[in-house]
């Protein structure tokens, strides 16, 4: 399959196209910026709280004349753009494939020589997040402003978050999560028989202090040199640093000790410059003292995901020991609250990043174009290919007029084989002026020695949005189902008794817009889609497991003191109060999820409504997929009213490859 790297097939058209999007333009944005106007968020009446009651008024009755004036004029010229631009979309193409240009900073390629490298297996890390990228007047009201400022910021902090070093820590012992100094002390250099995971111990999570460099893992030769040394890095992955920790009952530091190491770590941390400047700033570009998940934040959080990498060089030891040390202790609080769930068989938490490594990205709500053009460039520094810019226009592909694009963009490291979208007929309401749809992927990651290609599957959806369609979500399930089938026999390339291919993982992300515990979703809770696809967080229709948070943040919450920056959004979500504050509730016929005194008697903790499942249908028989971790991420604080998640999925091969 061919895919497509410009909208349209020859340069006439995309330059006739480019003329009449330009007429329409001055006309789009006036609208945008008159409506806009009158949607104050509630970050902008905090701004003007100091100043007196009647400037905003006049700063209104002054700008919406001019407004007017020039929304009038500028009828003429959008009107004949339109009538350029409508038959236009028949010829558009349903997505934009973007591979990036400098080689230097490319290394697709790379990542698939590791598979023959990972004799056992290798693990892919998934993430997925609404962003809420409208036009700024329809952002405004979700309590967002400021589209082109914050897709910018959005893709800042995911790379920074994805590109930045960790280091995988491993308890030995089930029962004593104690931590000694003399253990640490020798793991700056590990022996090369520690390069494996040690599947019968218990794994903590942590991260060390970093000071964020403006490109990716992958976008530096460094990060490309030979890796011999110290034995080869599990799973194929690169500058892999793997600490192990002894199960010892003595040596442990006790907490006067923690609290000296962490006062020691703080005062001998410098200053940190932000990475760039930019003259648009978004509200949580205000950094306070802990706001670990922006860009210019050089300080991990206080819990992040296990993979851990550290580059190569020089280091000094007392350093490297110091840093451990202090993050030691925090790891010993981070257990406590892991020890409530430990029948689980994969690590969970809420993170203050994006997944080190992450591998691919499933972005819902990127509908503004401008704003996708921002987001792409800054994902380009962590991000070989993008497609982006999904869905339809005007009359052509679904049954009414679509305004707008589907909303979706994908971001790989692994080169993408086929790609495919469908459009869903039957939105309703306000959603069937978007081209809602879902978005099918196959990457290949890697290859085997007898050089069959080893590929897997991802597809991102939207789903209807408007609660109370719940037959409409429900069809929409079910052409899903249909289009993923048919996606999966017209890009398989080989049989049972010859596979050509081996397929890895097959992966579903998305916004769905129901979640697991509302009465009024019950029917989309039982639908079929969940016995062909596994949901981490979930034990069954109506019920989810304890740690599974909801990912939907209430609007008016967003700029509060309490979870304006990562950090504190982070825990706010692990306490029982913070969620209830700040996380919108499932609802019941007897209750309704604005009554804040009576949250307290439904179920769940949060509306989860973003989706990371899995399936083991259609993979290599001899393989296996397990869920390694799942995490909520509290990064985009500020930036949008979802919360993203993450989940890392482990590909069990055995000892050697097929």
């Amino acid at each position: 399959m061919v895919l497509y790297t410009s909208p349209f097939p020859n340069s006439f058209l995309s330059v006739l196209h480019s003329f009449s999007w330009g007429l329409i333009f001055p006309c789009y944005w006036l609208a945008d910026r008159l409506v806009g106007s009158f949607v104050p968020t509630t970050y902008e009446k905090r701004q003007r709280a100091d100043d007196p009651c009647y400037f905003h008024a006049l700063c209104i009755i002054i700008t919406t004349p001019i407004y007017l004036a020039l929304l009038v004029a500028s009828l003429p010229f959008a009107l004949i753009g339109f009538v350029l631009w409508s038959p236009l979309q028949s010829a558009r193409r349903p997505y934009i494939y973007s591979r990036l240009k400098d080689k230097n900073h490319a290394n697709g390629a790379t990542l698939l020589t590791e598979w023959k490298a990972a004799g056992s297996g290798k693990s892919f890390c998934f993430g997925s997040a609404n962003v809420c990228l409208l036009p700024d007047s329809l952002a405004r009201f979700n309590n967002v402003f400021n589209t082109q400022a914050r897709a910018k910021e959005i893709g800042r902090r995911i790379r920074n978050g994805a590109s930045r070093p960790q280091i995988k820590i491993y308890i030995d012992s089930p029962t004593n999560t104690s931590i000694s100094a003399a253990s640490f002390s020798s793991l700056v250099s590990p022996q090369a028989g520690d390069n494996r995971a040690v599947n019968a111990g218990i794994k903590r999570t942590t991260s060390m202090e970093y000071k964020g460099d403006n490109c990716g893992s992958n976008n530096g030769e460094e990060n490309r040199e030979d890796k011999g040394g110290s034995g080869e890095p599990h799973e194929g992955e690169e500058n892999s640093c793997i600490v192990r920790i002894n199960g010892e009952e003595n040596g442990h530091m006790s907490d006067t000790e923690t609290d000296n190491v962490n006062g020691q770590a703080r005062a001998s941390g410098p200053a940190e410059p932000s990475l760039e400047g930019d003259a648009e700033k978004t509200p949580n570009h205000k950094q306070k003292e802990g706001d670990s998940g922006s860009l210019d934040s050089c300080s991990a959080s206080r819990e992040s995901l296990v993979k851990v990498r550290v580059g190569d060089g020089t280091v000094d030891q007392s350093t490297v020991n110091n840093k451990l040390l202090y993050k030691a202790s925090i790891m010993k609080k981070t257990s406590v609250r892991k020890k409530k769930h430990t029948d689980e068989t994969f690590d969970h938490e809420i993170s203050a990043f994006f997944p080190a490594n992450l591998d691919f990205l499933c972005l819902q709500e990127v509908f503004d174009k401008r704003a996708a053009e921002k987001l792409k460039e800054q994902l380009h520094h962590y991000f070989e290919y993008i497609v982006y810019d999904v869905g339809v226009y005007s009359c052509h592909g679904c049954c009414s007029f679509k305004f707008v694009n589907s909303g979706l963009l994908f971001a790989s490291r692994y080169p993408v084989m086929d790609a495919a979208y469908h459009c869903y007929p039957n939105g309703r309401g306000m959603d069937s002026l978007a081209s809602k749809g879902a978005l099918f992927l196959k990457v290949q990651v890697g290859s085997t020695p007898q050089d069959q290609r080893i590929v897997g599957y991802i597809s991102c959806t939207h789903l209807q949005a408007i609660a109370g369609d719940t037959t409409v979500r429900c069809e929409q399930l079910d052409m899903l189902q249909d289009w993923l089938s048919e996606f999966r026999k017209s890009t398989s390339s080989s049989s049972t008794a010859n596979p050509e291919e081996l397929v890895a993982f097959d992966v579903l992300c998305g916004d769905l817009n129901f979640d697991n515990c509302s009465s009024e979703d019950k029917l989309e809770q039982q639908h079929s889609l969940f016995t062909h696809y596994k949901d981490p967080c979930r034990v069954g229709p109506g019920e989810d497991k304890p740690w599974a948070i909801g990912t939907l943040l209430d609007p008016e919450g967003l700029y509060d003191e309490e979870v304006c920056t990562p950090d504190n959004l982070q825990k706010a979500l692990e306490s029982e109060e913070g969620r209830k504050g700040y996380l919108v509730y499932p609802t019941s016929k007897n209750h309704s999820s604005s009554q804040k005194g009576r949250k307290a008697s439904l179920k769940g903790n949060g509306r989860r409504i973003d989706y990371m499942l899995y399936t083991e249908e259609g993979l290599y028989l001899e393989w296996k997929v397990e869920v390694e971790e799942f995490s909520f991420i509290t990064q985009l604080a500020g930036l949008t009213d979802h919360i993203p998640v993450a989940m890392r999925l482990v590909v069990s091969t055995g000892e050697d490859d097929p």
